[in-house]
């Protein structure tokens, strides 16, 4: 069973309408991430996807909120990765959170084409398989 630090997470009670709007949030950045023709709007939707859908999931299986603090996307990805069973969602979603913290505090990163996309569809897999582990 997943323990859930409380450093990092907060016991809440959330409603189901509550979760809908995180996973419909999720859906919709990551929709914007793949329409939108700038590649660094297309990353951060890609990301901000990923997170969210790590926060629904975290939602709805734990009972819990993510507290706004140091490192907290790391530990939403750790959860997520748990969660769902799949190692690639931390592997991947460190990379992803590297090359946007390089970019939102290091003046800017390099993306290429080739890797927003498999990003976009990484991460649109991400919430297929959480929406499965969900029902």
């Amino acid at each position: 069973m997943t323990s859930f630090e409380q450093e990092y997470f907060q016991k809440f009670k959330f409603t189901s309408v509550q979760i809908q709007r995180y996973i419909d949030s999720a859906v919709r950045d990551l929709d914007i991430a793949q329409k939108d023709q700038f590649a660094e709007v297309k990353f951060t939707y890609c990301y901000q996807a990923y997170i969210k859908r790590g926060k629904a999931v975290i939602a709805k299986k734990g009972g819990v909120k993510v507290r706004s603090v140091m490192r907290h996307h790391v530990k939403i990805l750790n959860k997520l990765s748990e969660l769902l069973s799949d190692p690639d969602i931390l592997t991947i979603g460190n990379v992803m959170r590297m090359k946007r913290n390089k970019d939102l505090y290091d003046a800017g990163g390099i993306i290429t084409k080739k890797e927003i996309d498999d990003y976009i569809i990484f991460v649109g897999g991400i919430i297929h398989k959480a929406k499965r582990a969900l029902k």
